[in-house]
Order: structure tokens, then C-alpha cells, then sequence
């Protein structure tokens, strides 16, 4: 055996000599390009694969091509308030996931499993059934699955993970809770990981925590722009589709990076808002040192400054 190996030795050394004088490239090399190629090919085919976009293009360059379709995404808002919303936000990324399954014509018929918190429940309710059909979402395709407890709510997103037989899980907990901590998220990071399945975690009114997360989001609602008319000019005084701020907070590259999307729910799309910008630190204090006017009874908006005042001369 060790006589055959250095005779194959020496031919592919002459073959290479001969190839030298002749100029022609060395085989041993074209062949080693040939697999770094397919290499190569292999592993962006699966690196695509993998991955589902927003379909903007700024946005997808920031997370690397889009979200993992076997991994663990998460969404969290920082009030309860705006859990409507994060609730739309991933209704609409479900909606792409399921319409962007490529050449498995089956993924588009497999349903949504939406795990709830019960006092999630009680506080914002669960998904209108028919307004899923704003989002490319039919209501049979999502599953509800409303357990008392914690430890029922894990175990039925590892369950659902496992079998396979779900496009996506949805995973909604409210605030931080202490059983479901960096442990708990890694344990569920690897079972969508092994099962090649996305697990979405829906975080109320809870605080950046360390987690397994591949991307982390913090959602809210932005004001909605004018109807765009077919010529692409804005109808005045109508009032467009939903609006949503996302500050990405967790991510291989520099965070937090802040964007404004809007979704089309005719053609089930992204589109970018506004630029994507770095968010600016708001300092405490006012340019005016007055007192602010009463704060509005139905709106959430902080209210407005009433300016500097002026002391007038008295008339008498």
C-alpha cells in the first residue's frame, strides 16, 4: 500500500511538471478550485436556505441576509401598550415565512402554533381571525395553545419544535420571568436549530435580558403615512397602512440600529418608511424652563411645549 501511494505521488508530481513547461494550469490546483467553488456554492445555498428576508434590502444587509429559519427570534416591546404592535409584526413575518418556502410546496399548508401567556390573554387578547387575512394568513393555519404555567408553555414549544409538523412556533411570556432565562432560551435556541424550524419569542413589557436569541427587536407603533395611489404619489389626508418602529438591539453587527417599517397588506410586503438611523439618546430636561401643559386624556403622546413666557407691565 505504501508503494502504490508514493507512485501516485509521482505521477501527480510529473503531471504537474509536464503541466508547468506547457503552461497549462496545474490539475491538482483546478481541481482544489473546483471544490472550493462547490464548497463554496454548498454552503451559501444553505446559508439562503436558512434564512428569510424582510425583502427590504437595507434592512436585510443589517441581519446578514434575514432571520434564521432555525433559530430563535425575539420580540419584545417595552410597554404593554404596544403589544399590538409586535402582535402584527409577527403575524406579517409569518406571512412572508410561509409565502417564501421556496421549491416545499408543503410548508405553505403547515399551521402556526401561538403559544399564550394567560395573562398575555387577558391584557391584549389574541390575533382577530378575521383580520389574519390582512397578513396572507388563513385562520385555520393558526393554532392556539393557551397553558396556566411556565413550565407548560416550554415544554409545549419544545414539543412543537421537535415534531417537525409546524412552520413556526410563536412563544408569547410577559415581562421577565425567572423561569425563562438564558438556560431556557439556549434549550430552545437548539431544538429549532435541530429541527430547522423558526421559534418566534413575543416578549411584553420586559427589559433587554441576556438570551440565545440570534436577533432581538424592540416594537413599536409609529404614525401611519399617507395612501400611496398607483402613479406613487400620496393621497392627502387618508391614512395608510400600519406603521412599525424596530430598534434592533441584539445582532452580530453594532446595535442598537433603529428603522421605520410599513406593511403592505395588499401585496404582503415591507417597505422602508423612513432611513434607517441610529436612535438618539433623549437627555432629561427642556429648552424652556416652564412647566408642560396637562397631559391629554385619550392620547398617549407626550404633550406638546407651551413655549417661553413673557411678563407684561401691568396696564394700572
Amino acid at each position: 500500500m505504501a508503494e502504490d501511494a508514493t507512485a501516485q505521488e509521482r505521477l501527480f508530481a510529473l503531471r504537474e511538471t509536464i503541466a508547468r513547461l506547457e503552461g497549462k494550469a496545474l490539475p491538482a490546483m483546478a481541481a482544489a478550485r473546483q471544490a472550493d467553488a462547490a464548497v463554496a456554492a454548498e454552503g451559501a445555498a444553505a446559508g439562503s436556505s436558512n434564512r428569510f428576508c424582510f425583502g427590504v434590502q437595507e434592512v436585510d444587509c443589517l441581519l446578514d441576509g434575514g432571520l434564521p429559519r432555525d433559530g430563535l427570534t425575539e420580540v419584545r416591546t417595552q410597554l404593554f401598550r404596544d403589544s399590538g404592535a409586535a402582535t402584527a409584526l409577527l403575524l406579517a413575518l409569518t406571512s412572508r415565512l410561509m409565502g417564501s418556502s421556496g421549491k416545499d410546496e408543503k410548508a405553505t399548508g403547515e399551521p402556526v402554533l401561538w403559544i399564550g401567556d394567560t395573562a398575555c390573554v387577558q391584557e391584549a387578547g389574541l390575533p382577530y381571525a378575521l383580520g389574519l387575512r390582512e397578513f396572507g394568513l388563513r385562520p385555520d393555519q393558526l393554532l392556539f395553545a393557551l397553558p396556566r404555567k411556565l413550565e407548560d408553555a416550554l415544554w409545549i414549544a419544545e414539543l412543537a419544535l421537535a415534531s417537525r409538523a409546524l412552520a413556526a412556533t410563536i412563544l408569547e411570556v410577559r415581562g421577565n420571568l425567572p423561569g425563562f432565562g438564558l438556560t431556557e432560551s439556549r434549550r430552545l435556541a437548539l431544538r429549532a436549530k435541530a429541527a430547522g424550524r423558526p421559534l418566534f419569542v413575543l416578549r411584553h413589557a420586559g427589559e433587554e435580558e441576556a438570551s440565545s436569541a440570534a436577533f432581538r427587536f424592540r416594537a413599536e407603533p409609529a404614525p401611519a403615512l399617507e395612501r400611496r395611489l398607483p402613479d406613487g404619489s400620496m393621497l392627502g389626508g387618508s391614512l395608510g397602512h400600519p406603521v412599525f418602529r424596530l430598534t434592533l438591539e441584539k445582532s452580530r453587527n453594532p446595535a442598537p440600529l433603529s428603522f421605520t417599517l410599513e406593511w403592505n397588506s395588499r401585496d404582503r410586503q415591507f417597505l422602508l418608511a423612513r432611513p434607517a438611523v441610529l436612535p438618539v439618546a433623549v437627555t432629561p430636561g427642556t429648552a424652556y424652563p416652564v412647566d408642560r401643559s396637562p397631559a391629554s386624556v385619550d392620547r398617549p403622546d407626550r404633550p406638546a411645549q407651551v413655549g417661553s413666557l413673557l411678563a407684561f407691565d401691568r396696564a394700572s
